[in-house]
């Protein structure tokens, strides 16, 4: 039975949920396999019943979870482990709070250098290409955030593809999706050369087979998200209290006159 579809005026994240839901039935029942290429969009959103412009953040939200594979100038295609990565929550979706955000760090911390001394040791030409391919990205993104922040999930899951470890893989798409979130809030504040330099830094040393190297580049990388991280959390904060302080010096200029004009009233009556 098809997941029931939200009314019309629902909220955006309700239809998004609804729609990942509705992917997730379909490769469940068969009718999409992996390597299954896509309709085009506007037969998606006739056969989902949605528009366009609501299909299109979906699309994005499964390209950044590696479920689809968008490819340039031929179309979307269901990836080989669309089943496994749709198998996990789907709190994962949505946006963490700080805390949650500096633990995702931390986590990273642990797994991550150490996986890329482990990609050194057995990246295959293949994935280095791949690699190769997400800098280049990066590099044609220009001022697109969207662009450097999808190439640069696809550099750090290529990592974890060359380490070779199953259960790391398994790990890094619950990761991946909360790393989305994250590099959303701190996107305003990294440039493309920023990114790129860590990440030809990273490249080169993995290339290069040379696994100390490829794991400092990458905990240098990740010292500079943490900070970037606490930069945009910061601003969060203050955007939150300048629209709270805006706020009450709206409402409270609004009972000034209110007052100010019952006042007057008053008098006018007693005259």
């Amino acid at each position: 039975m098809a997941p029931k579809a939200p009314k019309a005026d629902a909220d955006k994240s309700d239809l998004t949920d609804w729609l990942i839901l509705r992917f997730k039935q379909l490769i469940s029942e068969g009718t999409l396999t992996p390597g299954y290429k896509l309709p085009s969009e506007r037969e998606l959103s006739l056969h989902f019943g949605v528009s366009r412009t609501s299909l299109r953040p979906v699309m994005k939200v499964l390209s950044m979870m590696g479920v689809v594979t968008q490819r340039v100038g031929d179309g979307t295609y269901l990836s080989s482990d669309a089943s496994s990565v749709l198998a996990e929550p789907m709190e994962f979706l949505f946006l963490l709070d700080e805390t949650s955000s500096k633990e995702l760090i931390e986590a990273r911390f642990m797994v991550e250098p150490a996986l890329a001394a482990k990609a050194a040791e057995q990246a295959t030409p293949e994935l280095l290409l791949i690699m190769r391919q997400t800098i280049a990205e990066i590099e044609a993104a220009g001022t697109d955030q969207f662009r450097i922040i999808e190439a640069d999930l696809l550099f750090h899951r290529t990592i974890h593809q060359c380490a070779g470890n199953r259960l790391f893989s398994r790990l890094f798409q619950v990761i991946h999706r909360s790393m989305m979130n994250m590099m959303m809030l701190t996107s305003q504040m990294v440039d493309r050369d920023h990114t790129l330099a860590f990440h030809q830094a990273i490249y080169e040393a993995i290339a290069r087979g040379n696994g100390a190297e490829a794991a400092r580049h990458m905990r240098d990388h990740l010292i500079d998200a943490r900070a970037l991280l606490m930069q945009a959390s910061q601003a969060h904060a203050d955007e939150r209290l300048r629209r709270r302080i805006s706020s009450v010096t709206r409402t409270t200029g609004t009972k000034k006159r209110a007052a100010t004009g019952t006042g007057r009233a008053g008098r006018t009556g007693k005259s």
